[in-house]
């Protein structure tokens, strides 16, 4: 098999991912308009995600590595536990409900439907009057961090987008939007790793060396597209907003549902 279609859907992840336009459910729209067959079990769109969050742990390296140098200080375990705390919601229901999830939701018709309906949301969450009340995420608590966790939940349908819900979820909270959202990088990196090892496991007899090298070229370029945007995407967002992302959700969900229709 060529190695240009996972190099493609590997960009494009790693273009996504941390912005709230539903990664999964991109890739779900460009393998079928592709005809792409990767692996079974749909562990190629889970697997090469760990690529992209991986540009987190580097763009933020010197962050992650003074809480791991500092985990006797109060504010790092705070700021671990409310990882931890926040990843449980989706840890357990995934373990749950992986079987429906991908062979019912891993649908175009349901990313479709659910872009549409994120980017309304979206443009009410911006539109709606708030005053953050909190502004780094050293200042999150556990109960928050709990309900940005079910927030990130429902995620685990196609086309909701993952890093949209926990952002737009934590402003509707009360978090200052660049918190939200550095919030959200952070929390991806034990839900994507937890993603991927439950999703390797599931799928190991599949996995053989064509297989492999395939989840490989993703996975790198995954990880580079990545690197060269998730700095980029924080400026974005302090300066426009995520409306520009809500029109853009409702446009492209619209004109696949358009596409799916005319088949």
């Amino acid at each position: 098999m060529s190695l240009l279609p996972p190099i493609l859907l590997g960009i494009l992840e790693g273009l996504t991912e941390f912005i709230p336009v539903s990664s999964t459910g991109h890739l779900i729209l460009a393998i079928d308009l592709l005809g792409f067959q990767g692996p079974e079990g749909k562990v190629f769109e889970i697997v090469i995600q760990l690529g992209a969050i991986l540009a987190v742990c580097w763009a933020y390296k010197e962050k992650l590595w003074q809480v791991a140098t500092s985990l006797q200080a109060p504010s790092s375990q705070r700021f671990v536990l409310n990882l931890l705390v926040a990843f449980l919601p989706a840890a357990v229901l995934g373990v749950l409900l992986h079987g429906f999830i991908k062979s019912v939701l891993f649908s175009p018709w349901v990313v479709s439907v659910m872009l549409i309906v994120g980017g309304i949301i979206i443009l009410w969450a911006e539109r709606r009057p708030r005053t953050p009340r909190i502004h780094t995420v050293e200042d999150f608590s556990l109960k928050l961090a709990l309900k940005i966790g079910f927030c990130q939940a429902l995620a685990m349908v196609p086309g909701v987008s993952r890093s949209g819900a926990t952002i737009i979820g934590g402003m509707l909270l009360g978090a200052e939007r660049r918190a939200a959202t550095e919030f959200s990088f952070f929390l991806a990196i034990p839900t994507m790793l937890g993603a991927t090892v439950y999703d390797v496991y599931k799928n190991m007899d599949s996995l053989n060396g064509e297989a492999t090298t395939i989840i490989a070229a993703g996975f790198i370029a995954a990880f580079l597209a990545a690197l060269l945007v998730v700095r980029s995407v924080i400026a974005f967002i302090s300066k426009h907003g995520f409306t520009p992302f809500g029109w853009y959700r409702i446009a492209l969900g619209t004109l696949m549902l358009i596409l799916l229709l005319n088949r």
